[in-house]
């Protein structure tokens, strides 16, 4: 088999079981192995670290598979890994129950049909995403060992699902820095481009050809919840609200108002769509305000001018996209966080809670912390954190891979 020498005391990392090998770590390769294939790790006295896949062109030059020098990495061990994930799902009872507002409480309810089966390097297969959609897996090969197993991966999910769609949505920008150009489309059966899903007690229109990542925000389920529980007779404000996943949850919630706000129109308009398609389960309003509004803008722009007209809001939801997807934009990021987070502690009431999110990598949830404390710091006002919003258990965390815990989410309240 190919390998790959490290240089020494490179091989601390792996001895954690951390699964990346970036370029500079990397003494030598043996063999002439094809982007994705499976490669040995070896420390630079030989010694057996990892079996990984091997990236030629990415900083990121080997994800490891397996720390186990007698597993090898063909179909079994995908099938393996993939039951795996499936079954921790069943464990947390993911696949049937989802945490839902009622108007007095929350409960757990057999009426969920979403969530992420997959969840890349956190569940052993670096580099592949796959959510389901009610009875549709899209799915997302985006590393070249993810890639190199593609077809063999998309028998064993029907395989082990039981399904029989599955559209792919290999566009993210990570595949170019992998040397992998976009592929978009049905990869098995005859998938949908777009399809209604329950999200316990509400549902929602899903563009999966031409929406973000694999078309819904899954990692936000719990968060979304919450934020019914919280916005409760408040004017609110949802920026960077996509397809409406907040403004829904809140509307259900019993909120005054929303005001939903992004940049793109189609997003707005399925926005629109979904709160239609709960019209029947949101309270009626009891005056003549109109429950739910939508504005095409920029949220930057949007929200400086709210402040020059001086309204205000009781919650403003911040889930804007991802800023930093590496440590080298961290600081461009940093001053884009500040800024919109500052002009909306400038929009809130006192009383008011700030839901404010990050999903980049390239900032940490100490750093999003300092980043939301000076910016109220600037904005002249007093708030407390009053809760840590994070992303759903079907979006777990390996212990041995930090990185996965990407989502970061603070409650402030205006003091």
């Amino acid at each position: 088999m190919p390998a790959l020498t490290l240089k020494p005391g490179r091989e601390k990392s792996l001895l954690r079981r951390h699964p990346w090998v970036f370029s500079g770590a990397i003494d030598r390769v043996d063999g002439n192995p094809a982007p994705g294939a499976t490669v040995d790790l070896l420390s630079s006295k030989g010694e057996f670290l990892a079996r990984a896949a091997y990236s030629p062109h990415s900083q990121i030059r080997a994800r490891a598979w397996t720390f186990d020098p007698s597993e090898p990495v063909d179909a079994d061990f995908f099938r393996r890994r993939i039951a795996s994930a499936i079954r921790a799902r069943d464990t947390w009872h993911l696949t049937r129950d989802t945490w839902h507002l009622t108007p007095d409480t929350w409960h757990l309810t057999p009426d969920t049909d979403t969530l992420r089966l997959i969840h890349a390097e956190s569940d052993g297969l670096p580099g592949l995403i796959v959510d389901r959609y009610a009875d549709t897996l899209v799915v997302q090969f985006l590393a070249a060992g993810a890639e190199f197993w593609r077809e063999t991966i998309a028998d064993l999910l029907l395989e082990l699902t039981g399904l029989q769609n599955i559209y792919e949505r290999s566009d993210a920008d990570v595949r170019e820095l992998e040397g992998l150009p976009p592929r978009v489309g049905p990869l098995r059966g005859t998938p949908p481009e777009k399809l209604q899903i329950a999200d316990g007690r509400l549902r929602f229109w899903v563009d999966i050809a031409h929406g973000h990542k694999t078309g819904f925000y899954l990692d936000q389920r719990d968060n979304r919840c919450r934020l019914g529980a919280l916005a409760r007779e408040r004017e609110v404000l949802d920026c960077f609200c996509y397809t409406g996943g907040f403004t829904v949850h809140a509307l259900a919630g019993g909120a005054k108002s929303v005001l939903s706000v992004d940049s793109s129109a189609d997003a707005l308009a399925l926005c629109r769509e979904n709160v239609a398609l709960n019209s029947s389960l949101l309270p009626q309003p009891s005056s003549l305000i109109t429950p739910h509004s939508s504005l095409n803008g920029d949220v930057f722009q949007l929200l400086r001018k709210f402040r020059d007209q001086g309204r205000q809001f009781d919650l403003i939801i911040l889930d804007p996209p991802k800023f930093a997807p590496t440590a080298a934009q961290t600081e461009k990021a940093a001053r884009g966080y500040k800024d919109i987070n500052l002009l909306a502690f400038k929009l809130l009431r006192s009383g008011g809670l700030l839901v404010t999110f990050s999903c980049s990598g390239g900032i940490d949830a100490a750093l999003f912390q300092k980043i939301i404390a000076s910016a109220a710091l600037d904005a002249g006002v007093e708030a407390q954190i009053v809760e840590h919003l994070s992303q759903g258990a079907d979006h777990p965390v390996a212990l041995n891979f930090p990185e996965g815990a990407y989502l970061k989410g603070l409650v402030c309240l205006k003091v």
